[in-house]
Protein backbone atom coordinates (compact mmCIF):
# COMPACT_ATOMS: atom_id res chain seq x y z
CA UNK A 1 0.00 0.00 0.00
CA UNK A 2 1.27 3.74 -0.56
CA UNK A 3 0.97 5.81 1.93
CA UNK A 4 2.00 9.50 2.22
CA UNK A 5 2.99 10.78 5.94
CA UNK A 6 2.48 14.21 6.67
CA UNK A 7 4.24 16.02 9.91
CA UNK A 8 6.55 18.44 11.01
CA UNK A 9 7.61 18.54 14.99
CA UNK A 10 8.88 15.88 17.23
CA UNK A 11 5.84 14.80 18.26
CA UNK A 12 5.19 13.19 14.86
CA UNK A 13 8.25 11.29 14.90
CA UNK A 14 7.07 7.89 15.97
CA UNK A 15 4.28 7.69 13.94
CA UNK A 16 6.73 7.65 10.84
CA UNK A 17 8.58 5.39 12.50
CA UNK A 18 6.08 3.50 13.27
CA UNK A 19 4.72 3.12 9.70
CA UNK A 20 8.42 2.07 8.46
CA UNK A 21 8.51 -0.82 11.09
CA UNK A 22 5.07 -2.39 10.40
CA UNK A 23 6.18 -2.46 6.58
CA UNK A 24 4.15 0.13 5.39
CA UNK A 25 5.47 1.57 1.87
CA UNK A 26 5.54 5.35 2.60
CA UNK A 27 6.48 6.82 -0.85
CA UNK A 28 6.63 10.23 0.41
CA UNK A 29 7.19 12.36 3.34
CA UNK A 30 5.75 16.00 3.32
CA UNK A 31 7.18 17.96 6.25
CA UNK A 32 7.54 22.12 6.39
CA UNK A 33 10.18 24.06 4.76
CA UNK A 34 13.31 24.41 6.51
CA UNK A 35 13.34 27.62 8.44
CA UNK A 36 15.74 29.91 10.34
CA UNK A 37 16.37 28.76 13.85
CA UNK A 38 17.76 30.32 17.33
CA UNK A 39 19.95 33.21 17.79
CA UNK A 40 22.31 32.74 15.01
CA UNK A 41 19.12 32.04 12.69
CA UNK A 42 20.62 28.91 11.43
CA UNK A 43 18.61 27.43 9.49
CA UNK A 44 17.47 23.62 10.73
CA UNK A 45 15.03 21.00 9.12
CA UNK A 46 12.16 19.66 10.79
CA UNK A 47 12.58 16.95 13.14
CA UNK A 48 10.14 14.92 10.33
CA UNK A 49 12.40 15.41 8.10
CA UNK A 50 15.75 14.56 9.87
CA UNK A 51 13.85 11.11 10.51
CA UNK A 52 12.99 10.95 6.97
CA UNK A 53 16.33 11.16 5.75
CA UNK A 54 17.38 8.82 8.32
CA UNK A 55 14.97 6.17 6.96
CA UNK A 56 16.33 6.54 3.52
CA UNK A 57 12.70 8.18 2.77
CA UNK A 58 11.78 10.70 -0.16
CA UNK A 59 10.96 14.49 1.18
CA UNK A 60 9.03 17.27 -0.28
CA UNK A 61 8.58 20.58 1.13
CA UNK A 62 5.93 22.83 -0.02
CA UNK A 63 4.98 26.17 1.41
CA UNK A 64 1.41 25.63 0.48
CA UNK A 65 -0.76 22.29 -0.68
CA UNK A 66 -3.07 24.61 -2.51
CA UNK A 67 -1.50 25.32 -6.60
CA UNK A 68 -2.25 22.78 -8.76
CA UNK A 69 1.05 21.82 -9.78
CA UNK A 70 1.95 21.31 -6.00
CA UNK A 71 -1.10 18.76 -5.99
CA UNK A 72 -0.01 17.01 -9.30
CA UNK A 73 3.34 16.06 -7.69
CA UNK A 74 1.45 14.67 -4.92
CA UNK A 75 -0.73 12.49 -6.88
CA UNK A 76 1.76 11.16 -9.08
CA UNK A 77 3.07 9.30 -5.99
CA UNK A 78 -0.53 7.47 -6.06
CA UNK A 79 -1.29 7.57 -2.81
CA UNK A 80 -3.67 5.37 -1.40
CA UNK A 81 -3.27 6.67 2.40
CA UNK A 82 -2.43 9.90 4.04
CA UNK A 83 -1.22 9.84 7.53
CA UNK A 84 -1.26 13.27 8.86
CA UNK A 85 0.73 14.19 12.56
CA UNK A 86 0.85 17.64 13.38
CA UNK A 87 2.09 18.67 9.87
CA UNK A 88 0.68 22.61 10.20
CA UNK A 89 -0.60 23.00 6.88
CA UNK A 90 -4.83 22.81 6.06
CA UNK A 91 -5.11 20.05 3.40
CA UNK A 92 -7.90 21.03 0.97
CA UNK A 93 -10.75 19.21 -0.43
CA UNK A 94 -8.35 18.49 -3.43
CA UNK A 95 -5.86 16.63 -1.61
CA UNK A 96 -8.72 15.10 1.43
CA UNK A 97 -10.06 12.89 -1.94
CA UNK A 98 -6.61 11.69 -3.56
CA UNK A 99 -6.05 8.34 -1.47
CA UNK A 100 -8.55 5.38 -1.32
CA UNK A 101 -8.71 5.18 2.18
CA UNK A 102 -8.55 8.82 3.09
CA UNK A 103 -6.05 11.59 5.35
CA UNK A 104 -5.84 9.62 8.69
CA UNK A 105 -4.92 12.43 11.32
CA UNK A 106 -2.76 11.48 14.87
CA UNK A 107 -4.79 13.92 17.07
CA UNK A 108 -3.03 14.74 20.68
CA UNK A 109 -6.50 14.68 22.57
CA UNK A 110 -9.37 13.44 23.06
CA UNK A 111 -11.92 15.00 20.42
CA UNK A 112 -14.00 16.39 19.89
CA UNK A 113 -12.33 18.41 23.58
CA UNK A 114 -9.25 20.02 22.48
CA UNK A 115 -9.86 20.63 18.54
CA UNK A 116 -6.54 23.18 17.22
CA UNK A 117 -3.16 23.87 16.74
CA UNK A 118 -2.20 23.03 20.71
CA UNK A 119 -4.07 20.88 22.41
CA UNK A 120 -1.88 19.20 24.67
CA UNK A 121 -1.10 23.41 26.32
CA UNK A 122 -4.51 23.75 26.56
CA UNK A 123 -5.71 20.68 28.31
CA UNK A 124 -2.91 21.23 31.12
CA UNK A 125 -4.70 24.71 30.98
CA UNK A 126 -8.04 23.81 31.61
CA UNK A 127 -6.62 21.16 34.55
CA UNK A 128 -8.28 17.77 32.70
CA UNK A 129 -7.72 14.90 34.55
CA UNK A 130 -7.77 13.12 31.14
CA UNK A 131 -5.38 13.33 28.13
CA UNK A 132 -4.99 11.20 25.23
CA UNK A 133 -5.25 10.20 21.24
CA UNK A 134 -7.50 10.39 18.67
CA UNK A 135 -7.34 8.65 15.04
CA UNK A 136 -9.37 10.28 12.86
CA UNK A 137 -10.26 11.06 9.30
CA UNK A 138 -10.00 14.29 8.21
CA UNK A 139 -12.64 16.54 6.69
CA UNK A 140 -12.71 19.98 5.27
CA UNK A 141 -13.10 21.52 9.02
CA UNK A 142 -10.25 21.67 11.39
CA UNK A 143 -10.06 18.22 13.49
CA UNK A 144 -13.88 17.96 12.61
CA UNK A 145 -13.81 14.68 10.75
CA UNK A 146 -15.26 11.09 12.48
CA UNK A 147 -13.52 9.23 14.76
CA UNK A 148 -11.68 5.84 13.96
CA UNK A 149 -10.60 4.86 17.84
CA UNK A 150 -9.08 6.56 20.73
CA UNK A 151 -6.84 5.89 23.69
CA UNK A 152 -6.43 8.00 26.73
CA UNK A 153 -4.13 8.30 29.72
CA UNK A 154 -4.23 10.17 33.35
CA UNK A 155 -2.98 13.69 33.01
CA UNK A 156 -0.31 14.10 35.84
CA UNK A 157 -0.27 16.55 38.52
CA UNK A 158 3.39 17.32 37.22
CA UNK A 159 3.11 16.77 33.16
CA UNK A 160 3.99 19.40 31.55
CA UNK A 161 3.41 20.13 27.76
CA UNK A 162 6.98 18.90 27.16
CA UNK A 163 6.23 15.53 29.23
CA UNK A 164 2.81 14.96 27.93
CA UNK A 165 3.98 15.44 24.12
CA UNK A 166 6.43 12.72 24.63
CA UNK A 167 3.81 10.42 26.17
CA UNK A 168 1.23 11.30 23.43
CA UNK A 169 3.82 10.71 20.57
CA UNK A 170 4.55 7.35 21.36
CA UNK A 171 0.75 6.37 22.44
CA UNK A 172 -0.26 7.68 19.49
CA UNK A 173 1.86 5.45 17.23
CA UNK A 174 1.24 2.87 19.02
CA UNK A 175 -2.61 3.75 18.14
CA UNK A 176 -2.10 4.24 14.72
CA UNK A 177 -0.43 1.18 13.84
CA UNK A 178 -3.14 -0.58 15.56
CA UNK A 179 -6.23 1.02 13.63
CA UNK A 180 -5.06 1.19 10.00
CA UNK A 181 -5.38 -2.89 9.20
CA UNK A 182 -9.00 -2.51 11.15
CA UNK A 183 -9.66 1.04 9.06
CA UNK A 184 -8.37 -0.47 5.85
CA UNK A 185 -9.67 -4.73 6.09
CA UNK A 186 -13.84 -2.42 6.74
CA UNK A 187 -13.44 -3.58 10.38
CA UNK A 188 -14.19 0.17 11.81
CA UNK A 189 -16.85 2.57 11.12
CA UNK A 190 -16.24 5.88 11.57
CA UNK A 191 -18.00 7.65 14.60
CA UNK A 192 -19.37 11.39 13.69
CA UNK A 193 -17.45 13.76 16.52
CA UNK A 194 -21.26 14.51 18.30
CA UNK A 195 -20.48 16.40 22.02
CA UNK A 196 -19.88 19.76 22.46
CA UNK A 197 -16.00 20.95 20.90
CA UNK A 198 -13.91 22.67 22.91
CA UNK A 199 -10.91 24.50 20.70
CA UNK A 200 -7.03 25.18 21.38
CA UNK A 201 -5.64 28.01 19.26
CA UNK A 202 -2.25 28.72 18.51
CA UNK A 203 -0.20 29.30 21.36
CA UNK A 204 1.32 33.29 21.63
CA UNK A 205 4.21 34.94 23.71
CA UNK A 206 1.45 37.07 25.38
CA UNK A 207 -0.33 34.07 26.70
CA UNK A 208 2.50 33.22 28.76
CA UNK A 209 2.73 36.20 31.01
CA UNK A 210 2.14 35.41 34.03
CA UNK A 211 -1.28 37.73 36.32
CA UNK A 212 -0.57 37.42 39.70
CA UNK A 213 -4.07 38.47 40.72
CA UNK A 214 -5.11 34.77 39.86
CA UNK A 215 -4.81 32.03 42.04
CA UNK A 216 -1.60 30.12 42.27
CA UNK A 217 -3.17 26.74 40.83
CA UNK A 218 -4.13 28.71 37.65
CA UNK A 219 -0.62 29.64 37.49
CA UNK A 220 0.87 26.88 38.60
CA UNK A 221 -0.73 25.22 35.50
CA UNK A 222 0.07 27.96 33.74
CA UNK A 223 3.94 27.25 34.23
CA UNK A 224 3.46 23.26 33.26
CA UNK A 225 1.53 24.26 29.78
CA UNK A 226 3.90 26.95 28.47
CA UNK A 227 6.78 24.79 28.99
CA UNK A 228 8.78 24.53 26.40
CA UNK A 229 7.73 27.32 24.59
CA UNK A 230 7.09 30.15 25.27
CA UNK A 231 7.95 29.89 29.08
CA UNK A 232 5.27 31.54 31.98
CA UNK A 233 7.33 34.83 32.94
CA UNK A 234 7.10 37.91 34.73
CA UNK A 235 9.14 40.59 35.60
CA UNK A 236 11.64 41.97 37.99
CA UNK A 237 12.94 45.25 38.37
CA UNK A 238 12.63 45.48 34.40
CA UNK A 239 13.74 41.92 34.12
CA UNK A 240 12.04 38.98 32.71
CA UNK A 241 11.73 35.90 34.57
CA UNK A 242 10.71 32.58 33.32
CA UNK A 243 9.80 30.00 35.87
CA UNK A 244 10.13 26.13 35.50
CA UNK A 245 8.96 24.68 38.33
CA UNK A 246 6.11 25.57 40.75
CA UNK A 247 3.80 24.47 43.02
CA UNK A 248 0.48 25.56 44.35
CA UNK A 249 -0.03 25.81 48.59
CA UNK A 250 -2.41 27.07 50.47
CA UNK A 251 -2.81 30.08 52.62
CA UNK A 252 -2.96 33.62 52.24
CA UNK A 253 -1.32 36.47 54.30
CA UNK A 254 -1.54 39.87 53.94
CA UNK A 255 0.90 41.03 50.96
CA UNK A 256 -0.20 42.07 47.30
CA UNK A 257 -0.43 39.53 44.84
CA UNK A 258 3.05 38.92 43.02
CA UNK A 259 5.08 39.88 46.14
CA UNK A 260 7.60 37.61 47.41
CA UNK A 261 7.26 36.79 51.24
CA UNK A 262 9.93 36.87 53.69
CA UNK A 263 10.73 34.44 56.12
CA UNK A 264 8.88 36.62 58.37
CA UNK A 265 5.72 37.05 56.47
CA UNK A 266 5.35 33.38 56.52
CA UNK A 267 1.97 31.66 57.65
CA UNK A 268 2.92 29.56 61.15
CA UNK A 269 2.52 26.44 59.11
CA UNK A 270 4.76 27.04 56.65
CA UNK A 271 7.36 28.45 58.94
CA UNK A 272 8.19 24.74 59.43
CA UNK A 273 7.87 22.96 57.10
CA UNK A 274 10.48 21.34 55.31
CA UNK A 275 9.32 20.90 52.05
CA UNK A 276 8.33 24.79 51.89
CA UNK A 277 10.32 26.79 49.10
CA UNK A 278 12.87 29.41 49.38
CA UNK A 279 10.40 31.97 47.11
CA UNK A 280 6.56 31.88 48.09
CA UNK A 281 4.50 34.01 45.91
CA UNK A 282 1.23 35.91 47.09
CA UNK A 283 -1.24 35.50 44.50
CA UNK A 284 -5.15 36.16 44.16
CA UNK A 285 -5.69 33.47 45.78
CA UNK A 286 -3.29 31.18 48.12
CA UNK A 287 0.07 30.73 47.31
CA UNK A 288 2.93 29.96 45.25
CA UNK A 289 6.27 27.96 45.48
CA UNK A 290 8.37 28.50 43.09
CA UNK A 291 11.35 25.81 42.68
CA UNK A 292 13.07 26.70 39.33
CA UNK A 293 13.55 29.70 37.65
CA UNK A 294 15.70 31.62 35.45
CA UNK A 295 16.44 35.65 35.17
CA UNK A 296 16.49 37.11 31.69
CA UNK A 297 20.21 36.11 30.32
CA UNK A 298 20.84 33.54 32.72
CA UNK A 299 20.81 29.68 33.35
CA UNK A 300 17.72 27.74 35.05
CA UNK A 301 18.23 27.85 38.78
CA UNK A 302 16.91 26.55 41.70
CA UNK A 303 14.97 29.05 44.32
CA UNK A 304 18.07 28.69 47.04
CA UNK A 305 20.62 29.18 44.24
CA UNK A 306 18.58 32.53 42.87
CA UNK A 307 18.26 34.15 46.00
CA UNK A 308 22.03 33.66 46.69
CA UNK A 309 22.43 35.81 43.85
CA UNK A 310 19.24 37.80 44.60
CA UNK A 311 18.94 38.34 48.15
CA UNK A 312 17.08 41.33 47.30
CA UNK A 313 13.89 39.44 45.89
CA UNK A 314 12.45 38.77 49.16
CA UNK A 315 10.19 41.01 49.83
CA UNK A 316 9.84 42.82 46.33
CA UNK A 317 6.72 42.61 44.01
CA UNK A 318 6.65 40.25 41.28
CA UNK A 319 5.08 42.42 38.03
CA UNK A 320 3.12 41.52 35.04
CA UNK A 321 5.02 44.00 32.66
CA UNK A 322 7.80 46.75 32.50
Amino acid sequence: MHVVFMGTPEFAVPSLEALVEKGYEVVGVYTRPDKPKGRGRVTAQSAVKQAALRLGLPVYQPATLKKPEQIEELAELRPELIVVAAYGLILRSAVLELPTYGCVNVHASLLPRWRGSAPIAWSILAGDNWTGNTIMLMDIGIDTGPMLSQVRIPALPEDTTATLTDKLAQLGAGLLVSTLPLWISGQLRPVPQEDEATYAPMLKPEDALIHWDTPAEEISRQVRAFQPWPGAHTYWRGKRIILFETQPRPGNTNAQPGQVLRPTDLPDELQTDPRRSAILVQTGSGLLAVKKLQMEGGRPLSADEFLRGHAALAGERLIPKE
